[in-house]
């Protein structure tokens, strides 16, 4: 080793083997100076950190390798000025957990901007070095050009903090499907740079809307959910105007996604219609605002003409019963409502209330947070509210409240589909 240190370099282009190409970089530079003992961390955060240039940024990459005596150090630069940070994610999620690998296999690691008059970032990371800090973002040095480029200033109003955080996580594990799905066909170099766009939209619309914190006690979320200032914020997000035909990408490979999704294709689950709703109003205000219309603020209507995968499911049992309960399915539509319930919620009849969405009887300021939930437990497990009693309000035909103790249980289908039931008691 001259001077006590290799240096190797490799550019990678966008396309699918860059990840295996990057590997196999690693392993060999590594073996030929007989540090084989760090091959495999080195390698497995090497992958991580390349799949995240590739499906990130979708421009080339450049791997820079110094291996040294007792360590090896790594640099990947790649063209996107989006700074990976770990995701407050839960377990059970889908994706999300790549930097909390790279946090556990390196001994330090960090981001800079590129180097003066070039765009994009360096992530490097080191193994063998116990003394450097675990994580190092150094946001402010490295140097950018500093002509800033042309932004859009794109005025969101009223976004619902809450349902835009569990939106990010689960468009986030469909689009990461959605590519994986087409890396195989002959349009594999496209789909790479399509979701890399993708994912510069949502990169700018998370770095700029504040994150709630998705909570795990009821109580808590009930709390965050009825506070205005914390469950909805008006937010300005500069787009960058190279950025702006990134929001068109986004809603048109979701809607593929979504597609997908509807057909089973897809392990990960249907977005609930809410969500599609959002997403499609964040990216129209994106371009109608680069093209001078002035902004349109969120609203949150009722989707009452949505129409709902029918579940084979024997409703009778909670229709006939003699306690107040009610049944929705996984797309959040009413299946059966006992005579009970129907006079609890203030209803003449059962038929008022079943096909239409749940949302009927969920208080207006509580309707993301539900929505929210809903969709993390479909996608990744969480399950805060299930088999356990809280007391909360429910919406009553008049427009008025009634607060209930409720208690909610989830039937999985043998086609994995999901019911679920409720039993309300007026709280005393």
């Amino acid at each position: 080793m001259a001077g006590g240190e290799a240096k190797s370099q490799l550019r990678l282009e966008p396309r699918a083997e860059s990840v295996s190409l990057a590997r196999k970089h690693v392993r060999n530079a590594l073996i030929g100076v007989e540090r084989e003992d760090l091959a495999e961390a080195a390698e497995l955060v090497t992958s991580e950190l390349v799949t995240n240039a590739l499906v990130h940024a979708g421009t080339p990459i450049e791997l820079t390798l110094f291996v040294r005596a007792e360590s090896v150090r790594a640099e990947i630069v790649d063209g996107s000025p989006h700074m990976p940070v770990p995701r407050e994610y839960a377990a059970t999620a889908g994706t999300g957990r790549g930097l909390i690998m790279v946090e556990e296999l390196a001994d330090g690691w960090g981001v800079a901007l590129a180097e003066v008059g070039r765009p994009g970032k360096m992530v490097w990371f080191e193994i063998g070095t116990s003394d450097l800090p675990a994580q190092s973002v150094e946001a402010g040095e490295g140097g950018r050009s500093e002509s800033q480029p042309d932004v859009v200033p794109v005025r969101l109003l009223h976004v619902p903090l809450i349902l835009h955080a569990a939106w990010q996580q689960h468009v986030e594990a469909l689009l990461r499907e959605h590519m994986l799905a087409t890396l195989e066909d002959d349009s594999a170099d496209l789909a790479v740079q399509t979701h890399a766009e993708a994912s510069d939209a949502l990169a700018l619309l998370a770095e700029h809307l504040p994150y709630p914190g998705l909570l795990d006690e009821p109580e808590d979320m009930l709390a965050v959910a009825g506070d205005p200032s914390a469950a909805s914020a008006d937010v300005t997000v500069p787009v960058p105007t190279a950025s702006v035909a990134h929001f068109a990408a986004l809603d048109a490979v979701m809607d593929r996604a979504v597609d997908a999704a509807e057909r089973r294709v897809f392990l990960t689950p249907p977005t609930q219609p809410e969500l599609q709703a959002f997403r499609h109003w964040l990216c129209a205000q994106v371009l109608s605002q680069s093209r001078g219309a002035a902004p349109v603020p969120w609203s949150a209507a009722e989707l009452e003409s949505w129409t709902a995968r029918p579940v084979s499911w024997d409703a009778s049992g909670v229709a006939n019963a003699s306690k107040s309960l009610i049944a929705v399915d996984d797309t959040n539509t009413i299946l059966a409502v006992s005579e009970s319930a129907v006079s609890l919620l203030g209803y003449d009849d059962a038929a008022e209330l079943v096909g239409r969405r749940l949302l009927a009887i969920i208080p207006t300021r509580y309707r993301q947070a539900h929505l929210a939930g809903f969709t993390l437990h479909l996608y990744a497990g969480r399950r805060p509210i299930l088999d356990r009693t809280m007391t909360v309000p429910v919406l009553l035909k008049d427009g008025t409240e009634r607060v209930v103790d409720l208690t909610v249980r989830v039937h999985t289908l043998p086609d994995e589909r999901k019911v679920f039931t409720a039993r309300m008691e007026p709280s005393v």
